[in-house]
C-alpha cells in the first residue's frame, strides 16, 4: 500500500511539472529562433572627424567598432591636400595603391550588417579602405557607407568600394559632419532598415 501511495504521489508530481517544462522548452526554442542582428561599424579616420561620427553611430546602434589603422600613420604633411607630392595626393592618384593596415583584420562571420566610414579624399575613398574591403569576406553582408568631408559629396567612392569588395549588398551612403548627433545617425540607419 505504501508503494502504491508513493507511485501515485510521484505520478502527480511528474504530471504537474509537464506544462511548466513544455512552456520553458517552448520559450527557449522561440528565443533561439529569434533573429539576432550583429552590426559592426568599421572606420578609417585621419584627423579624428570620422572617428567621432563612427563612435556615435556605434553607440546609437549598440554596434561593435573596428578602426582601420594604417601601419604607417598619416602626418599633417601627408594630409596636405594643396601639395601634389603629399602622401594622400600620391595615393589618390594611384588607383592600385593599397596602404598597409596595422594589426589583424576582424573576423566578420558574426556580423550581418557592416557600416563603413571614411573621409572623402578628392571625391574618392582613401586607398586604405579599399585595402580593407578587398581583404575581408563580405559575402552575404549588408553594407552602407557613411563619410565625412568639408564639402565634397560621395562621388564615386561607394561604387569603387562595391566593385573592389565584389560581394555584399550595398545600400546608399550619406555624408555627416563632426556635429552630427547620435539621433541623426540612428535615424539614417533606420531609414535603411538597420536598427539595433
Amino acid at each position: 500500500m505504501k508503494k502504491m501511495l508513493a507511485v501515485l504521489i510521484m505520478l502527480t508530481l511528474v504530471v504537474s511539472c509537464l506544462p511548466t517544462a513544455f512552456a520553458e522548452e517552448g520559450a527557449s526554442t522561440a528565443e533561439a529562433t529569434k533573429p539576432v542582428r550583429h552590426i559592426l561599424v568599421v572606420y578609417f579616420s585621419a584627423t579624428g572627424t570620422t572617428k567621432g561620427v563612427a563612435e556615435k553611430l556605434a553607440e546609437g546602434l549598440s554596434a561593435d567598432l573596428y578602426e582601420i589603422v594604417p601601419e604607417e600613420p598619416y602626418t599633417d604633411a601627408d594630409l596636405n591636400y594643396n601639395n601634389s607630392k603629399s602622401r594622400t595626393s600620391i595615393e589618390t592618384d594611384d588607383p592600385s595603391c593599397r596602404p598597409a593596415i596595422a594589426g589583424e583584420l576582424p573576423d566578420l562571420s558574426a556580423y550581418d550588417t557592416i557600416l563603413v566610414g571614411y573621409p572623402i579624399w578628392w571625391g574618392d575613398v582613401p586607398r586604405i579602405v579599399s585595402n580593407f574591403v578587398e581583404n575581408v569576406d563580405l559575402t552575404g553582408k549588408t553594407l552602407a557607407v557613411f563619410f565625412t568631408s568639408g564639402s565634397s559629396g560621395l562621388g564615386s567612392s561607394m561604387k569603387h568600394l562595391e566593385a573592389q569588395a565584389g560581394a555584399g549588398t550595398w545600400l546608399e551612403g550619406k555624408r555627416f559632419s563632426a556635429r552630427t548627433t547620435v539621433e541623426e545617425l540612428t535615424q539614417w540607419a533606420a531609414s535603411l532598415g538597420i536598427e539595433p
